[in-house]
């Protein structure tokens, strides 16, 4: 029994249909981790594009530093560290959100170059024509590169969101009790591994499905010539 549900060993079918609702309540933890961790990926990785466009070395390289480090290091080194290094120095953060930020910190790094390839597919000339009218930085980003890279990167920001949804699993590690950490709780305790985390496969099958779709849809929606953003 676990959230107070039994569950039914006569037959398979009785037996997935009775731990089903225990998964589906992973699947909630597992849907709550990817999108909060996306949001987190897509804002740092936003500021690490910009950060490493600065024309200051002081700032562009140490940036690109950065990027490198979270790139090239696994996500589960990094979510130890947040997770069994931190609380040693006082810093102990609970275990979900370790999850979402371990996530989110590891995929910056591939959503900031994502960000990069889009920012510098702009025509140069549209940027100098904009410093030639005296627009500012702020203005020139938020009125003619950001809107013209949006269309161009959503794509690839679409692969890193169901990357992000297949690596959820690793916050079971640090206790997450996400759909897969369930389904493995299951099987410990009656010895049927089979159907839990077949029913899981499933479910992370229909996620992988249901984003990959809205993905497609709205990269056909949005206007290739740019997204006003006001």
């Amino acid at each position: 029994m676990i959230y107070g549900i039994h569950w039914d060993l006569h037959s398979p079918l009785a037996f997935a249909i009775s731990i089903l609702p225990i998964l589906l309540i992973g699947m909630k933890v597992t849907v709550e981790a990817t999108i909060l961790g996306f949001l987190v990926a897509l804002l740092l990785g936003l500021v690490l594009a910009l950060l490493r466009r600065v024309p200051l070395r002081i700032i562009a390289w140490p940036t690109a530093v950065v990027i490198e480090f979270l790139r090239d290091t696994p996500l589960l080194v990094q979510l130890f560290f947040l997770y069994y290094v931190l609380p040693k120095y006082g810093v102990t953060l609970p275990a979900l959100f370790t999850g979402v930020l371990a996530l989110g910190v590891q995929y910056s790094a591939y959503t900031s170059e994502v960000y990069r390839a889009g920012l510098d597919a702009i025509d140069r000339g549209q940027i100098e024509a904009a410093t030639a009218l005296n627009l500012s930085r702020a203005r020139l980003y938020r009125t003619i590169i950001l809107p013209q890279a949006i269309p161009r990167i959503i794509p690839a920001l679409g692969n890193y969101l169901v990357s992000m949804i297949k690596d959820t699993p690793v916050l079971s590690t640090v206790t997450v009790l996400e759909m897969l950490n369930l389904a493995q709780i299951i099987g410990d305790r009656t010895y049927r591994y089979l159907i839990p985390l077949s029913i899981v496969g499933a479910l992370f099958l229909l996620l992988t499905v249901i984003a990959s779709t809205a993905v497609n849809r709205l990269d056909r929606m949005l206007p290739k010539e740019g997204v006003p953003l006001r």
